[in-house]
């Protein structure tokens, strides 16, 4: 019976930092995944736009007046283009398309499915939470460049606090908020947190740098990261 499929939402800065390309770190990437291929996981990466989608979406924004739609819609085509430099990093092992509507479910022999965005409103968090639903999976994870959920923004509160387990609610009404703002930097999408509260999902947010804990979490073991349930 094959495996069920894990959902892994791909930051887009784990992809392009903005620093440029780590073809090291890409390489073992990809091999981390094939070796779970190998050893019969099946895998819907969700790759993001990161930092050089706000790129785009800053430069466009000293330049014309754009809605908010307009600028989902450059953070959308960064995450497609995204997707597909991985999807070609992956060759024949992956599914032929780009998956930009997460409602419909592919059926296919392959082992690794890419995903992108999918329309204004929606970030890829929430693309990979509505996954999530559509392939039946009650768990996913999301590799961005922290560690950890803190309390309160480390980078502004040397006293913040990591936190290894949070639960949805005090995650949105906290930290996250409930609103959703084109290129917006969090955690986690807070609409893609009132969704998987929803549906009843866990969520491990961990740094998808560090691969060793990207593998340990991929196989259920306790990694470096934080919990939402």
């Amino acid at each position: 019976m094959k495996k069920a499929m894990k959902i892994i939402s791909v930051g887009g800065s784990i992809i392009i930092p903005k620093t440029g390309f780590d073809i090291p770190f890409l390489k073992k990437f990809r091999q981390l995944i094939l070796d779970q291929i190998k050893k019969g996981e099946r895998f819907i990466l969700v790759i993001g736009g990161g930092a050089i989608c706000r790129k785009y979406q800053d430069a466009a924004k000293q330049i014309v007046s754009l809605s908010d739609t307009d600028l989902d819609w450059i953070g959308i085509h960064t995450t497609i283009y995204n997707a597909q430099f991985v999807r070609y990093l992956f060759k024949d092992i992956a599914y032929k398309d780009i998956i930009t509507d997460p409602r419909k479910k592919v059926h296919t022999r392959k082992p690794l499915i890419i995903a992108a965005g999918w329309k204004p409103g929606f970030s890829t968090d929430r693309d990979a939470v509505l996954l999530a639903k559509t392939y039946g999976a009650k768990e996913l994870f999301n590799l961005s460049n922290i560690s950890y959920v803190y309390d309160k923004d480390p980078n502004v509160y040397p006293e913040a606090k990591k936190l290894k387990y949070i639960d949805w609610q005090t995650l949105r009404d906290d930290i996250v908020g409930h609103t959703w703002e084109p290129g917006k930097s969090a955690p986690f999408d807070p609409i893609a947190s009132k969704d998987a509260q929803k549906f009843g999902m866990k969520v491990g947010i961990l740094n998808g740098t560090n691969l060793t804990e990207v593998q340990k979490a991929i196989e259920g073991k306790t990694f470096k990261g934080t919990v939402v349930e």
